[in-house]
């Protein structure tokens, strides 16, 4: 649905929608079932085994579902617990046909009286005794003696008792699904048996919408050691994974982060500062910039996750430059001799408003990202705002605290700048080599663009050599492996195959433990699937990846023959692989034959593992055919024949199924033949049918009964047949492969009734590629709209402006050099950049504008400019790469999925600091020119005060004076 629909609202009108159809469903058809989902998405966040020495398969599936999961579902933020293997409790009636045979009735109609009188029916009421009582029929069974005393009426009109029918069987019903457990801590050999590990019963948690995963897990942990508690001693719970590890892994790689990053940004700012005062003054600004986030964050009700963690490490670099460049500009009017209040009220007042402005253009790139639509904004929007705050909160903090504290806590200095002769300060002698570079950069101004757009053009060249992808894929240290095999295979086989899987596992020294998911709990169709759990050693004890692990053990998988098995994919694409791609059509035969070219295209493309397609195998069945004219004679529908076959194979679906009264619950009473007559393909031959004469009639004297196959499954989207296919991706990135795939023969072009389906993780990238390309258009035009704002001048933001493309270069070459994908972090660090380039342009231009309004020359200004606020551009650019470094080195849980953003960051600023500081101010001069002719076009005369200015031959400016200035030496 639309994200701005209400829930409540769509499930009525979806449940309204259904009711309309439902007369045209079969009428043995179960009830569609309509209902929101009360669990969080992503799958169970922990799944335990439950082992005993002592205790059977079925005792430890009671024990899950009548107290371990009664216990755990009372844990707040619990919604659905997922029992995985196991039994279920029912009671069997097993029939024998050859009784049935010779008492004339049917399996149907044993099991239609068995319905009619196991069941208790409130209804009616009497004022009996003065008193008023209500009327409730009881006829359910007691116990399972007296079910199996109940009358079964014959078509004779005689009865007989249901033992006589068939079998009573207090027990489970059939085994769908179960599951193994090996502890390579705890094996050993079984030479009884060639099983590898051990049957247990384990359960998955689920936990509801709105809830915190964190805070969960500990709670289900807890409630786990309670029942440990009071559970026979016996009884062992394994955990077996838990997504709260990464979670808290990756929250204290982010703090230590960012711990690292805030020591390393104040490092940076002593430094240059060699002072411990000021150096305290920006040291300050970061706790009170950070702590007022959190309370902000609070209140919006944002969690301590993935994306505010990230918007906190990417804010951290920035916090302090606010503050960086308000202290320093205080510092030089100090060394100009002023008293430090006097020096704060002075240097506060020159560089507020560009203070401001950064801090706006800013807010102007991460707000567009908090709004962008869709899915991708339902992430984001935290990840924007808490950047947006953080940075505002960074800016209260320089305009206020700052210029007070550098008040009362700087000290006054000897002035240290000869007004005369400004080159001969120590100062201005350390950075001459950029003074002089800038003097040539002004004074070859075409050649020094022509430099800057060649630098651009050729760092566009560089994205065919940047891998593309989405996300990336972390080390979790549990990797997931899928097994099926053809449809029609037993469960005893894909045990088989399991056990095999598990041995190879068992023999690797990396592996700790593995759990077996094997069947599917109440569906026939998925007996051939399984899922193993491998734990591998945590990150610390082991030198290679996950990802390395896997790429290990994958080929061993083809020594075992006759199963599909394969990795899944744990990332955020929300397929079972990295890579999913869709065809649909209304020709299924088109469909099925360009599926099969696709499929064996895909598996001949270098870097592309574990293809697999939903169209390639069938599944045997037994087809019954009715004979129309046959079946008319007797008076038999096509209906009757169907409910023939299936009650007696199966037994009647779950809603129509009798219950049978426990003290604390129901349990199913299912009747259908016995196990040997179910499969026997004669047996089902022989299944009689009432007629209409009443008379009973074999199942083959009215249809023909064949073997045949059918597809093993038919997917549509939105009505259209559809054939996914999936794959691995091994030495490629997601944009390669997805560019490799849509380059095959098979498509291109498509037949005319075939059409592509975009899915999985490549949907969610090109939507967040997308969001972000049209955020980023927008936060540029915000920020245009705020520098004209600001400046009261539409052409000065445009020298603003020209420092973005110069960003771009060095985070393309950063993630070319270190081959880290051009994916979502990347394009988050792009994103950033665009806020910060504009910082240290705004610096250039407010100083240029403010030098002019002091009756420099133009030349001067821009030269005095770029010389003055080079110490604060350097300060608060270093400061930033400190902050980013830990992330780049990819430190902590999530570094490497991370880096790609700090390289970015750090690429971009150290390529844009360097260009900035030379392209801004020659195109200023350019518009700054062109500025004073449309005044001097419309307004008469030109307002720009006339000077000269001296320049010697080593590039050092002598004094200036107004042409009409009378001075005495």
């Amino acid at each position: 649905f639309q994200l701005e629909v209400d829930s409540d609202r769509a499930t009525n009108d979806v449940r309204n929608a259904i009711a309309k159809i439902t007369q045209d469903l079969p009428a043995d058809a179960n009830e569609p079932i309509v209902e929101r989902l009360d669990f969080a998405g992503g799958g169970p966040i922990m799944t335990y085994a439950v082992t005993s020495e002592k205790r059977s398969v079925e005792e430890l599936s009671e024990l899950v579902d009548q107290e371990i999961s009664r216990a755990i579902l009372n844990v707040t933020g619990v919604s659905q617990i997922n029992r995985i293997g196991g039994v279920d409790r029912e009671i069997l009636i097993e029939l024998s046909p050859e009784r049935l045979e010779s008492i004339g009735i049917t399996a149907t109609e044993v099991n239609d009286q068995i319905r009619a009188l196991n069941i208790n029916i409130p209804g009616g009421r009497s004022r009996t005794g003065g008193t008023e009582k209500s009327i409730r029929t009881l006829g359910s069974a007691d116990t399972v003696e007296a079910l199996k005393e109940y009358q079964i009426i014959l078509p004779s009109g005689s009865a007989v008792p249901l033992s006589s029918v068939g079998k009573v069987i207090d027990g489970y019903g059939e085994i769908r699904q179960t599951a193994w457990f090996l502890d390579k801590n705890s094996f050993i050999p079984n030479s009884d048996t060639n099983n590898i590990g051990q049957p247990v019963v384990a359960f998955g948690v689920l936990r509801s919408t709105g809830s915190t995963l964190v805070s969960v897990e500990k709670s289900v942990r807890e409630a786990v050691a309670e029942l440990e508690k009071t559970l026979p001693p016996d009884v062992n719970f394994q955990l077996i994974f838990t997504r709260a590890t990464d979670i808290e892994e990756s929250y204290q790689a982010s703090v230590d982060a960012l711990i690292i990053g805030s020591i390393l940004t104040v490092v940076i700012v002593g430094i240059f500062l060699r002072d411990w005062r000021p150096t305290l003054v920006t040291a300050v600004a970061l706790p009170l910039s950070i702590l007022p986030t959190f309370l902000a964050m609070k209140s919006l009700n944002y969690t301590l996750d993935g994306m505010t963690l990230l918007a906190l490490s990417l804010a951290m670099g920035n916090l302090v430059d606010d503050a960086i460049c308000m202290i320093e500009n205080i510092d030089q009017h100090i060394e100009q001799g002023k008293k430090p209040f006097q020096a704060a009220l002075d240097g506060s007042a020159e560089i507020g408003l560009a203070v401001v402005a950064t801090t706006a253009t800013i807010v102007a790139v991460f707000l567009p990202v908090a709004f962008m639509g869709g899915i991708p904004g339902k992430f984001f929007r935290p990840f924007g705002i808490t950047v947006a705050i953080a940075t505002m909160f960074s800016t209260l903090v320089a305009t206020t605290m700052t210029p007070m504290l550098g008040a009362r806590l700087l000290k006054q200095k000897r002035p240290q700048t000869s007004p005369s002769f400004p080159e001969k300060n120590q100062k201005n002698r350390k950075i001459r080599p950029y003074s002089q570079l800038l003097t040539w950069a002004l004074r070859h101004k075409i050649f020094t663009l022509f430099i800057a757009l060649v630098f651009f053009i050729a760092s566009l060249q560089l994205v065919p050599l940047i891998p593309k992808g989405f996300a990336g894929s972390e080390d979790r240290g549990v990797s997931i492996v899928s097994i099926e095999l053809p449809p029609g295979s037993t469960l005893a086989e894909t045990e088989q195959v399991a056990q095999q899987t598990m041995e190879l596992f068992q023999k690797n020294p990396l592996v700790t433990s593995v759990l077996a998911d094997i069947g599917s709990r109440g569906s026939s169709e998925n007996v051939n699937k399984g899922k193993l759990y491998v734990n591998i050693l945590p990150r610390e004890e082991r030198d290679i990846t996950q990802k390395e692990f896997e790429q290990q053990v994958r080929p061993l998988f083809q020594n075992i023959p006759g199963a599909r098995i394969n990795f899944s994919s744990q990332g955020a694409g929300g397929g079972n692989k990295d890579l999913t791609i869709i065809l649909k059509s209304e020709n299924a035969a088109v469909l099925q034959q360009t599926s099969d070219t696709l499929e064996r295209q895909m598996r001949e493309v270098p870097g592309l593992v574990d293809v697999t397609s939903s169209a390639s195998l069938v599944k045997p069945e037994i087809l019954i055919k009715p004979l129309p004219a046959r079946a008319g004679d007797l008076g038999i529908s096509v209906q009757a024949i169907a409910r023939t076959a299936s009650l007696a194979t199966l037994g009647d679906n779950e809603t129509n199924l009798a219950k049978f009264d426990l003290s604390d619950r129901q349990i199913p009473i299912r009747v259908q033949l016995a196990e040997k007559y179910r499969n026997d393909l004669d047996a089902i031959r022989n299944l009689r049918i009432p007629s209409r004469n009443g008379g009973l009639v074999p199942l083959s004297a009215v249809a023909e009964i064949t073997i045949g196959s059918g597809p093993a499954e038919i997917k549509r989207f939105n009505r259209f047949r559809q054939v996914s296919f999936e794959a691995n991706i091994q030495g490629i990135s997601l944009g390669d492969a997805l560019t490799t795939v849509k380059s095959l023969p098979a498509m291109n072009p498509l037949p005319p009734d075939v059409t592509e389906q975009s899915d999985g993780g490549a949907k969610i990238m090109m939507d967040i590629f997308n969001g972000f390309a049209g955020a980023l258009g927008l936060a540029i035009l915000c920020i245009y709209a705020i520098l004209v704002l600001l400046y009261n001048n539409f052409l000065y933001p445009i020298v603003v402006l020209v420092a973005l493309p110069l960003s771009v270069g060095g985070a393309l070459l950063g993630l070319m050099i270190f081959q880290k994908e051009l994916g979502l972090y990347a394009i988050i660090g792009i994103v950033l950049l665009m806020g910060l380039v504009t910082k240290n342009a705004i610096l250039l231009v407010d100083s240029s504008l403010a030098n002019e309004e002091a009756g420099m020359s133009q030349f001067h200004a821009v030269r005095e400019a770029g010389i003055s606020r080079l110490r604060p551009i350097l300060m608060t650019t270093l400061s930033t790469i400190a902050g980013m470094l830990p992330i780049a080195l990819e430190l902590g849980a999530g570094g490497a999925v991370r880096s790609p953003m700090a390289i970015s960051v750090i690429g971009g600023l150290i390529t844009s600091t360097l260009l900035t500081l030379v392209v801004v101010p020659v195109w200023f001069t350019y518009i700054d020119n062109f500025m004073h002719w449309l005044q001097k076009l419309f307004g008469g005369k030109e307002s720009r005060p006339q000077l000269d200015v001296s320049v010697n031959g080593n590039g050092k400016s002598m004094n200036v004076l107004p042409k009409d200035s009378v001075t005495k030496v």
